[in-house]
């Protein structure tokens, strides 16, 4: 044991590169990304340190070009998820009595190696099987990521400063012990960084993981294991299944170690989970932590005085980039009858400039949606718009084609009724549905927007009047997680805005803060007393 306190370098947001032409990050990119194009792969479980092969593979395909075989994942059953328990159990006790600062070097060599030698191929392989393009792999898959892993590592320091006072002849301490188990990460296919962060951040506490990635998601995690593998985080500490959702709900929330769940996906799922974990109580050792971000329906509310353009860009990027497969997506928006006329113009003005299709030509700004299931649902609601011709007029798009991908066209729709279908369901797509209200009712769509639908992790507020900014920041105070005003309710930054929200949206546990962090320990209170009394009595029994 060393006889020093150590302190972190102190972090910094990674720089996002630019890809623009002739510079070096575009070539040795688009290099990896034809590179990987032509080599077909094998994407095993990781049990113990050991790739796991099986008979039962998947055809991994870019959701652009579905006919294409970037190669196999290799899926498990039941026994995988206990291996994977097994695992993580047997590589606790090492790990969470390694020193903190050991652990801590391990992701931050991670993060090096991210921003170095793995950059091009973790964004490559999130453009690949994702669906991305360079610029959204690379605030996604390699600078998020970095800042995870950096950031976490000064947040978990901080916490573990925070320590009681102590009095004459005593010293307290607190110890902050991981859980007693293992950790189930359960991550989503859009996010490569939450796939990343989900099992780090909790192995970084001293837990061990059993980590269950989206299938859409198999080929761009094999790098991360690599990352880690390489970065010398010992076998067992995170652990890779391919399983379906069920079996392994089945094995691990019946399972006497199971100590908690760090989740990011559908709010459906998530309060099966809960529910799940609720009946079976009385079968854990203690009580497991349940962290989970959610479902979003994102909203923009723009006031009378603001910049048309500024509203037009902020529904553009915030509903459109990466097909808006962003639980923090701008899916509904809500713009004042007197400068709608211009936003349109605006706003139709960047659509016709807007160009879709494979993610390798970086003059395409959206592409295809992750899967044929995903393509369906979009699709179901552009078909419902378009029967609804009392209520809905579709100003953009409204087209789809899944022949070759699953292309869906950015899609704009007008709705009368602010309460209609797609102004309160999570689509996760590429569908904005727009209410014009009159701009003498701020105050009742404030209210409107405050009371539509079950979620509450986006919104933002666009306006000149910093009145009516001071209204909405007040009535729509427990309408998102993170609020943003004069800005894209996307695009939350590791170190700047901690991402989170309430209500169907999740636990609000505030991904990159010490917030999130503080859910994965158990903290002990130790006393010494240096001289213990030695007669009973008190001095006012004399």
């Amino acid at each position: 044991m060393s006889n020093a306190v150590f302190v972190p370098p102190v972090p910094i947001n990674e720089p996002i590169k630019s890809y623009a032409p002739g510079t070096p990050e575009r070539a040795a990119l688009q290099a990896e990304y034809d590179r990987r194009l032509k080599t077909k792969i094998d994407a095993p479980m990781w049990i113990g340190g050991k790739a796991i092969t099986t008979t039962n593979v998947r055809k991994m395909s870019p959701p652009h070009k579905h006919a294409h075989n970037l190669g196999n994942s290799h899926h498990g059953d039941a026994k995988s998820v206990k291996s994977a328990i097994d695992a993580a159990l047997k590589a606790k006790r090492a790990w969470e009595t390694m020193p903190y600062e050991d652990r801590a070097a391990i992701f931050l060599r991670a993060a090096d190696l991210l921003a170095g030698p793995y950059r091009a191929q973790i964004n490559a392989a999130t453009m690949l099987a994702q669906g991305k393009n360079a610029y959204q792999a690379e605030i996604d898959a390699a600078c998020e990521l970095i800042d995870f892993l950096r950031f976490n590592v000064s947040y978990a320091h901080e916490i573990y400063q925070n320590q009681p006072i102590s009095s004459h002849g005593v010293w307290n301490r607190l110890e902050y012990r991981a859980l007693e188990g293992f950790v189930f990460a359960l991550s989503p296919f859009n996010f490569t960084a939450i796939a990343g962060n989900l099992p780090s951040s909790c192995a970084l506490m001293g837990n061990t993981v059993v980590w269950k990635c989206a299938d859409t998601q198999c080929y761009s995690a094999q790098v991360l294991m690599e990352v880690f593998m390489a970065a010398g985080l010992p076998d067992g500490v995170i652990n890779l299944i391919h399983v379906s959702g069920p079996v392994a709900g089945d094995v691990i929330f019946k399972h006497k170690d199971f100590a908690g769940i760090h989740f990011t996906g559908s709010t459906d799922v998530f309060r099966d989970i809960w529910k799940t974990i609720g009946n079976n109580l009385p079968l854990y050792r203690s009580y497991p932590r349940v962290v989970g971000e959610t479902g979003g329906k994102d909203f923009v509310v723009a006031h009378s005085s603001a910049d048309p353009k500024v509203v037009a860009t902020a529904l553009t990027r915030g509903a459109f980039e990466y097909q808006g497969q962003k639980c923090s997506a701008a899916s509904r928006a809500y713009i004042p009858d007197t400068i709608w006329t211009q936003v349109k113009k605006e706003l139709l003005a960047d659509l016709a400039e807007m160009k879709m299709g494979d993610p390798r030509d970086f003059k395409n700004f959206t592409g295809a949606v992750i899967d044929e299931k995903s393509f369906d649902k979009i699709a179901g609601y552009i078909d419902a718009l378009k029967k609804d011709k009392k209520n809905i007029q579709i100003i953009a798009g409204g087209k789809y084609d899944k022949s070759k991908g699953y292309f869906i066209e950015p899609t704009v729709a007008v709705s009368k009724d602010p309460k209609s279908v797609t102004m309160c369901e999570e689509i996760f797509g590429p569908v904005l549905t727009i209410h014009v209200y009159s701009a003498d009712r701020w105050m009742d769509t404030l209210k409107l927007v405050d009371s539509t639908g079950e979620y509450a992790l986006t919104g933002s507020v666009i306006s000149n009047d910093r009145s009516a900014v001071l209204q909405a920041v007040d009535i729509l105070r427990h309408a998102a997680g993170n609020f943003y005003i004069n800005d894209k309710p996307t695009g939350a930054v590791v170190g700047q805005q901690p991402f989170g929200g309430a209500r169907g949206s999740g636990t609000n546990d505030k991904a990159g803060s010490y917030l999130n962090l503080i859910r994965w320990v158990s903290p002990r209170t130790i006393k010494e007393t240096f001289v213990p009394a030695t007669e009973h009595g008190y001095p006012f029994l004399g």
